[in-house]
């Protein structure tokens, strides 16, 4: 392959590289004397554009490459591509109104490096290409946590965050070293032949390596028990940048390992339905799927701030989103992909408006939303948009989103043995209703405080915003928008 060739599969991470050195330069060279606000408004424009033209190559330039067998740019990465690139948008306009950093060129070039990571991911093919990707997003996460220095709790996250991430990926590179041994190989599709011809799939070794694979991937999606440094690094980090955690490296951390597990394990699933219990990956994940949405959920019930109950919701998600991977077919990877791109645009909406909050009180309480819905009509009906989607009510875009993934692992077990995990998690969504209307309990129904703030939200977080709600509303009454295109690239793809 020539160099051009190299460039053409890779244009938009490189396109995203380099508008992350402009940020950086612009903002250390020309705005470093420039009031805080102008800054973030200049450099998050550098920072939208280069978003924008590494979308408008994916766009235009659609024809699939494959570079050495260890990375893809076929349609499906494309689309979850093009969704990164939106949901990092999104987080760019979500910060432009904060104050919790002076580093701005600093801010942003992490935010798009972080994304570069993350577009690296769910093209890569082979084992060290994923870790390298996997540990470019984390590195960049790490620092963004800790970005607000004025806050005690930020660097506690931080370094939280950061000592489970090195952890992780501890498990993680052991289990490729033992895939390595076991199949003479990183590529994931050599590995699921390898493994297939030699018969290894009761081999303890292997068995081994599905368990640090699972437990380095169940970090990443914030997964029961796996799950210790979401609650503090969601309520630490700079909302925006929780906003991102619990957005965009969801979307990619959740194809990443449906890709592995269905493709580099493929002959090491096993059996999670009731009664026909078979030792492999598959009843690994039931189980923890099951753990993360019973704890997520009874757990969130509990939380008086409002970034630790969307971080215990991030986890009970995470168990519904496990149900795509558990289907364990074509349907159950286009319902996972939809699943996790339309959490990730109301999680980091609901964040959006959690960011306005703090800005205006200095916390985010339950109390802190008390009284918005008269203070500002339009963010509190966003926020009741995102609130209902993330309980599933119809016709929101979560209400279809878990349908989908429902009967994706409903319909792919021909003995309808894994309806229990269905039912619990029909149960739980129930369950989750709850904290999400005390939620809107306190914007419509408890009258605010007399000293409560009174300013108006910025014009633009309250576009953004109602943008964000409306593709919510969009996806929901039209999901064939999304999924139609993504059940034709996962049957093109081969999973």
């Amino acid at each position: 392959m020539s160099y051009l060739e190299l460039l053409r599969v890779a244009a938009p991470e490189t396109i995203l590289v380099i508008a992350a050195l402009v940020v950086l330069g612009v903002d250390l060279l020309v705005m470093r004397e420039e009031p805080q606000r102008n800054r973030f408004w200049v450099g998050g424009a550098f920072a939208v554009m280069g978003c924008a033209a590494a979308a408008g190559w994916i766009v235009a330039l659609d024809r699939p490459g494959v570079l050495a067998g260890i990375f893809t740019d076929d349609q499906l990465t494309q689309i979850i591509k093009l969704a990164l690139l939106a949901l990092t948008v999104c987080t760019i306009v979500i910060s432009a109104e904060g104050t919790f950093t002076e580093h701005v060129g600093e801010y942003l070039a992490l935010i798009l490096l972080a994304t570069v990571g993350m577009m690296l991911l769910v093209s890569s093919t082979d084992l060290l290409m994923i870790f390298i990707a996997l540990e470019l997003t984390s590195l960049s996460l790490y620092i963004l946590t800790a970005f607000n220095k004025r806050n005690v709790k930020s660097a506690e996250a931080a370094l939280k965050y950061f000592l489970f991430g090195g952890m992780s990926a501890a498990f993680t590179l052991f289990g490729i070293s033992l895939l390595y041994g076991l199949a003479g190989s990183t590529s994931l599709v050599q590995i699921k032949e390898s493994l297939a011809s030699a018969n290894l799939a009761a081999d303890p070794l292997l068995l081994a390596a599905l368990v640090m694979t699972v437990i380095g991937f169940g970090f990443k999606v914030a997964a029961v028990p796996f799950h210790l440094w979401a609650p503090d690094a969601y309520e630490g980090a700079p909302t925006p940048s929780a906003a991102l955690i619990a957005s965009g490296s969801k979307v990619a951390s959740f194809f990443v390992f449906a890709r592995v597990m269905m493709i580099g394990f493929a002959g090491a699933g096993g059996n999670g339905s009731w009664h026909h219990y078979a030792s492999g990956w598959l009843p690994v994940v039931a189980l923890v799927a099951a753990a993360s949405m019973i704890l997520g959920n009874l757990a969130a019930i509990a939380q008086s701030n409002v970034k630790r109950l969307l971080a215990y919701s991030a986890i009970a998600h995470t168990g519904y989103a496990l149900l795509g991977l558990l289907a364990n077919d074509p349907r159950g990877v286009s319902s996972l992909v939809y699943y996790t791109v339309t959490y990730g645009l109301t999680a980091a909406g609901a964040f959006g408006v959690v960011a306005v909050v703090e800005e205006k009180t200095g916390d985010s309480r339950l109390s802190d939303f008390a009284g918005l819905g008269k203070r500002e009509p339009l963010i509190s009906f966003c926020m009741m948009i995102f609130m209902l989607s993330l309980a599933g009510i119809p016709p929101l875009a979560g209400f279809f989103g878990k349908f989908y993934l429902f009967t994706a692992v409903a319909g792919g077990a021909k003995d309808l043995g894994m309806l229990w995990l269905v039912f619990l998690a029909v149960a739980m969504s129930a369950v989750s209703l709850y904290y999400y209307l005390q939620v809107l309990k306190q914007i419509y129904v408890v009258p605010a405080a007399s000293d409560a703030p009174v300013k108006r939200s910025a014009v633009t977080s309250r576009v953004i915003l109602a943008l964000m709600a409306l593709g919510v509303i969009v996806l929901g009454c039209a999901p064939d928008l999304l999924l139609g295109r993504l059940m034709e690239a996962v049957a093109a793809f081969g999973f």
